[in-house]
C-alpha cells in the first residue's frame, strides 16, 4: 500500500472514531434525559405539547392597559435601585477581587500560603450560588437592600477573582519577567506591568458581571424583599398579570440597553 493510501486510511479511521464518540455522547445524553424524566415523573412529550397552550395564555393575559402605566414611575424607581445595587456590588467586589487575584496569581503571589488562601476563599465564594448567599444573609441582615448588596457582592467576588487570575497569568508574563530582570520592586512590577496589561480585560469582565448581576438582582429581590424583584413578587402573588407584564418588559428593556452600552464600551477598551 502506498504512503498516500495509508494516510487516507488513517484519516478515515480517525473520522470513524470521532463519529462513534459523537454517537455515544448523544446516546448518553438522551439516556440521561429519559432517566431524569422517569425519576421525576415528568413527560417530555406532554411538556412539548403544552407549549401552544402556554403561549396562547401569555398572549391573552400578559398585556397591560393604560391604567397600569400609571404605576410606571414606581416600577422605574425600583428598577433604578436594582441597577445601582448591581453596579455598586460589582465594582466593590472588583476592588477586592483585584487584590485577591494579585495574591493568588502565580506571577504576583507574595508567598505560597497566602496564594492558596486567596484561591480557596475565592473558590468558596464562587461555588455558592447567589441565591444561596441571599438565603444565608437574609437570616442575619433581614429583608433590606444591604442583604441584596452582600449577596451580589459575594457572588461577584469569587467569579471575578478567577477571571482576574486568568487575565494576569495570560497577559502579563513577559512584561513581569522583563521588569524583574531590571531589578524592579514588587509594587513597581504590579503598577507598571501587571495592572496596565490586565486592566482592559478586567474592565470587560466587570461589565459582564454588571450585566449578569442586574439579571440576578431580580431573583435576589424576590428573596430579600428589595428592588424590582420585590415588586414583581408582590404583583405576581396578587395575580395582577398586567403589572407583572409591565415589570417584565421594563427589566428586559433595561438589560438590553445596558448590554448595548456595555458592548460599546468593550469595543473601545479592548
Amino acid at each position: 500500500m502506498s504512503k498516500t493510501g495509508t494516510i487516507n486510511a488513517n484519516e478515515i479511521t480517525i473520522i470513524q472514531k470521532k463519529n462513534l464518540y459523537l454517537l455515544l455522547t448523544v446516546v448518553v445524553i438522551v439516556g440521561l434525559i429519559m432517566l431524569a424524566g422517569y425519576i421525576t415523573e415528568y413527560s417530555h412529550i406532554e411538556g412539548i405539547m403544552s407549549i401552544p397552550a402556554a403561549m396562547s395564555w401569555m398572549a391573552s393575559n400578559m398585556w397591560f392597559s393604560q391604567s397600569t402605566l400609571s404605576n410606571l414611575g414606581s416600577v422605574l424607581r425600583l428598577l433604578w435601585e436594582t441597577i445601582l445595587i448591581s453596579i455598586v456590588s460589582t465594582t466593590t467586589a472588583a476592588v477586592f477581587a483585584v487584590v485577591f487575584a494579585l495574591f493568588g496569581s502565580k506571577l504576583t503571589y507574595i508567598n505560597k500560603p497566602l496564594m492558596y488562601a486567596a484561591k480557596i476563599i475565592a473558590s468558596i465564594s464562587r461555588n455558592i450560588p447567589v441565591v444561596a448567599w441571599a438565603l444565608i444573609l437574609v437570616i442575619s441582615f433581614g429583608t433590606n437592600s444591604m442583604t441584596g448588596f452582600l449577596a451580589l457582592f459575594f457572588g461577584s467576588f469569587g467569579f471575578l477573582v478567577r477571571a482576574f487570575l486568568e487575565t494576569i497569568d495570560e497577559g502579563s508574563e513577559d512584561s513581569v519577567e522583563a521588569l524583574r530582570a531590571t531589578g524592579a520592586t514588587y509594587w513597581h512590577t504590579i503598577f507598571k506591568a501587571v495592572l496596565p496589561a490586565s486592566m482592559p480585560q478586567m474592565f470587560s469582565w466587570i461589565l459582564f458581571m454588571i450585566e449578569t448581576n442586574i439579571r440576578s438582582a431580580t431573583l435576589v429581590g424576590l428573596l430579600t424583599g428589595t428592588g424590582i424583584g420585590y415588586l414583581f413578587d408582590l404583583y405576581y402573588k396578587q395575580l395582577d398579570y398586567e403589572m407583572v407584564s409591565l415589570i417584565t418588559l421594563a427589566i428586559v428593556l433595561a438589560v438590553l440597553v445596558i448590554e448595548a452600552i456595555s458592548n460599546i464600551i468593550r469595543r473601545e477598551i479592548l
